[in-house]
């Protein structure tokens, strides 16, 4: 993707307030933007632009759109949305280009923008290039008879609702099933009960009270615990849990155990082959349970690995023809239903073939048990280059010695927060603690 001086792995993201998560940055970004799409030879480019439910996303929405309008860019704006939603809509509404203003998973005090083309994908390298080359020129307007317009859907989210019942077969029905679902007070508070609901559901929500500083904050996919508990509380069949902007999912079942990306991903696959359905090989990435590798190739299920991020999944889905994929945090895609990673579609999917075959979540995965596998974020100073350090490279090699034929691990900064990500796999619980308080230790002391 070569360097970016904004854009990250997944968009721009940070805290509010501190640079470039600013207003003052928002707008120029959105001229930048502007200017870009109009140069593609667009009259007037459009660009939908939704969010999730954080307070900032206000301000944020209101200095895009300014400095898209000022470009001579025609706004569409969505409202609270997830963000595959928005994905949808931009192709929906014939957009050029969609931007949705969200940190994901992150805590209210962060916020971030995401792109996509007309295409509802990931917008392409070379036009995020080209908008980071204009948002350092001086700020211009466009003479006042090439002003842009900016306009509110009111039907965005039936929009998506529908398409969302359009990734399922017409006589689907989740008649008599009793789900749980945690919306994370996010972006899927609204969309995600109703289509479940219609579709037959008996549906015990969560997470569904948005105040702008809640979201994320114990709920959702990256705080499950509450989930797990009101399942097994209430004997639901499983369970749901998105994240903030509703591009990621995890399940529980039954019992209340938590059921992975990974898990997720095996389950569609096996079922999937069977049916006809899969094309390609299954794309996951650095961090996926070798598990999972293991258990598709003894149904002869190819695997591929890509670099973490969804972005790259994507990629080695499209070059190799494949459909399926994603990670372990719950980021599926099913690329021949939806066009980007869809939190809402892909639950949909599971439970597709959940009732299909007459089998409950855990039943589905009877034959799957991921290797222990851990996850420490180790915090680092702003431009900190920890894993250049002689001291770690020599506990990483150490560590591999230690993981050989048992198991592996992944050193990686992310790029999304200022933190490397110490991940430790292997066949024994004790020997994978082990290795990762060293190697996070070794990693810590270097930052």
């Amino acid at each position: 993707m070569g360097e970016r001086k904004y854009f990250g792995t997944d968009g721009i993201r940070g805290r509010v307030g501190e640079f470039p998560i600013s207003a003052d940055f928002m707008l120029r970004l959105g001229a930048a933007a502007g200017r870009v799409l109009a140069g593609e030879g667009r009259e007037h480019a459009v660009v939908v632009i939704g969010k999730d439910t954080r307070i900032s996303g206000y301000m944020f929405e209101s200095a895009l759109e300014a400095g898209l309008v000022a470009a001579g860019a025609d706004v569409r704006m969505v409202g609270p949305m997830p963000t595959p939603a928005v994905a949808y809509l931009t192709r929906s509404l014939r957009a050029d280009a969609g931007i949705v203003i969200s940190a994901s998973h992150n805590p209210h005090h962060d916020n971030g923008i995401k792109f996509f083309s007309a295409q509802g994908e990931k917008l392409p390298d070379a036009v995020e290039a080209a908008i980071e080359a204009e948002i350092d020129k001086p700020f211009r307007t466009v003479p006042s008879e090439r002003l842009g317009k900016a306009q509110r859907v009111d039907d965005a989210l039936a929009r998506y609702a529908e398409f969302c019942k359009t990734t399922v077969p017409e006589d689907f029905s989740l008649g008599g099933m009793r789900l749980v679902v945690d919306c994370a007070h996010g972006a899927t508070y609204q969309v995600a009960p109703r289509v479940l609901e219609e579709l037959g559901a008996v549906v015990d929500a969560l997470g569904v009270e948005p105040d702008g500083l809640n979201i994320n904050n114990g709920v959702g996919s990256t705080h499950p615990e509450a989930l797990m508990a009101r399942v097994r509380e209430t004997g639901a069949d499983l369970g749901i849990a998105f994240d903030g902007d509703g591009d990621r999912v995890l399940m529980v079942d039954g019992r209340g155990q938590l059921v992975d990306g990974d898990g997720l991903i095996y389950l569609l696959a096996r079922d999937w082959r069977a049916s006809g359905r899969l094309a390609g090989p299954v794309v996951g990435t650095l961090m996926t349970n070798y598990a999972m590798e293991r258990g598709l190739a003894g149904h002869g299920i190819g695997f591929i690995r890509a670099r973490v991020g969804d972005r790259f999944v994507h990629r080695g889905l499209v070059e190799n023809g494949g459909v399926l994929g994603g990670e372990a945090s719950g980021h599926l895609l099913c690329l021949d239903r939806a066009s980007t990673g869809d939190a809402l579609v892909s639950a949909l999917q599971v439970l597709e073939s959940l009732r299909r075959q007459g089998l409950s979540l855990e039943q589905a995965l009877s034959d799957y048990t991921p290797l222990p596998q851990q996850t420490v974020n180790v915090r680092i100073a702003a431009g900190a280059r920890p894993l250049d350090q002689p001291a770690v490279q020599a506990a990483r090699d150490e560590a591999e010695q230690a993981l050989s034929g048992r198991g592996r691990l992944v050193l990686r900064a992310s790029g999304t927060e200022p933190v490397v990500r110490v991940t430790v796999e292997a066949d024994d619980a004790g020997l994978m603690r082990q290795v990762l308080d060293r190697l996070a230790e070794v990693v810590r002391a270097a930052t």
